[in-house]
């Protein structure tokens, strides 16, 4: 699949999951997405498209990796809508 239509798609399931923040921004936590049925059968490497987005400065989180149950409360960031 190209990157670039699953940043797309990564960018639509943050803005069904999350809420916006005291910023403005959508945010949603990592766990949220990590646990979400629809986002496991849309994305094989979920962590890996997260990656690929903020390198593109899509989205932000903290640090470089995202791990599942250690980061379930990492904020993920749109920053483009």
């Amino acid at each position: 699949m190209n990157i670039n239509h699953e940043v797309e798609m990564l960018v639509e399931e943050i803005n069904r999951l999350g809420s916006k923040n005291a910023n403005g921004q959508t945010s949603v936590k990592f766990g949220v997405l990590f646990n979400d049925d629809r986002c496991a059968n849309i994305f094989e490497a979920l962590v890996g498209t997260l990656r690929a987005a903020k390198k593109r400065k899509v989205i932000n989180f903290e640090g470089e990796l995202l791990l599942q149950g250690v980061h379930d409360n990492v904020d993920v960031i749109l920053l483009e809508e």
